[in-house]
């Protein structure tokens, strides 16, 4: 991997492209990200970079966090990942890293925490039918069978039931980047992106391209 950056949800919305087709966007905010430090084979036993991005108060940071920024010279951070970029040598303490880090027609992996929606039942959550909804069905919108009685005696694992749902980390991949706005460190991805707005997305080279 030689391109990633740590990005925030703004939204989406759709442009036109050059043949006036419409395509609907997520509008990010990437960057800048800041390197805190170069990790080598040397030291750390792997090649990496460690970047930091969105500014956070000095009251709000603990003493060794605190001591980290220092030591590199950097403003306070809020978020902090690493990179395992393939050309990590390449980079050094203070270097930033912004939008046009990525090129348009580039393709990419992007992953956050997905929405939470709360407690859900089956229908919602796994996509299940529902029972008929006459006055005298008493079967609705339950999940249905859920085991045998007496074989196997028991409700197998992996069976679909109502319970927490969102809230997990989510990667799409084979993104396409359809515009780079480096003045204002913007970046515009077709489609949708996991995570509400606001929310941290980590933006990646793909693992793999699909035609």
């Amino acid at each position: 991997m030689k391109k990633a950056i740590l990005a925030t949800k703004i939204g989406m919305t759709q442009i036109f492209n050059e043949d006036g087709a419409l395509i609907p966007v997520t509008v990010l905010q990437a960057g800048p990200c800041c390197v805190l430090q170069v990790k080598t084979l040397e030291n750390d036993g792997y090649k990496a970079v460690q970047v930091g991005f969105v500014d956070k108060r000095e009251k709000l940071i603990n003493k060794p966090l605190k001591g980290h920024f220092d030591k590199a010279g950097v403003s306070y951070k809020r978020f902090i990942r690493e990179f395992r970029f393939e050309n990590a040598d390449e980079y050094s303490v203070k270097d930033e890293i912004k939008a046009d880090i990525f090129a348009v027609g580039d393709k990419i992996d992007a992953t956050a925490i997905s929405k939470g929606k709360g407690f859900q039942g089956t229908i919602k959550r796994y996509g299940q039918h529902r029972g008929p909804m006459a006055h005298g069905s008493k079967f609705h919108r339950h999940q249905g069978s859920n085991g045998s009685a007496t074989t196997p005696g028991r409700v197998f694992k992996g069976k679909g039931m109502p319970g927490h749902m969102g809230a997990k980390k989510v990667t799409v991949q084979n993104l396409e980047i359809v515009r780079v706005d480096a003045e204002n460190n913007l970046i515009l991805v077709k489609g949708a992106v996991p995570g509400p707005k606001k929310a941290l997305v980590t933006l990646k080279e793909t693992v793999k391209t699909i035609a």
